[in-house]
């Protein structure tokens, strides 16, 4: 067991390491024009993309739960965060196409989770923040 786990505290966030993980799969404009990774790499990448998701979800949650009850931002986080739950729920794909593809919108989901989380977290009163 890590010292953060046993101190029951998670560790931070890596906000830019996650998007590094969706850069690799998204071309400048977050569109298909840029050449998908060879299956073994998008294998690991989309592993990747489904841990960052994983872990990121529930801060994301946690900092919108924060948000008043007629909040905008809250709303939207939340939404966001049932998208990515139901891509995380769909499979890989059958085909070499179709892999590419869900790893792309596993990629922009993480990519939306990233900014709410910043969005969210700077909103956070200094006095919840760790």
């Amino acid at each position: 067991m890590t010292s953060a786990a046993a101190s029951g505290t998670a560790a931070p966030v890596d906000v830019a390491a996650m998007r590094r993980t969706a850069a690799k799969l998204l071309g400048p404009d977050d569109g298909p024009e840029s050449l998908p990774p060879g299956p073994a790499e998008l294998a690991v990448l989309t592993a990747e993309l489904r841990r960052h998701l994983e872990r990121l979800i529930p801060e994301v949650e946690r900092a919108a739960r924060r948000e008043p009850a007629d909040s905008g931002p809250k709303f939207c986080a939340l939404a966001c965060i049932g998208e990515a739950e139901r891509k995380l729920r769909s499979g890989d794909g059958a085909t070499p196409a179709v892999r590419v593809a869900t790893a792309r919108k596993l990629a922009r989901s993480l990519n939306a989770l990233c900014e709410h989380h910043e969005k969210l977290g700077a909103r956070t009163p200094a006095a919840e923040q760790p």
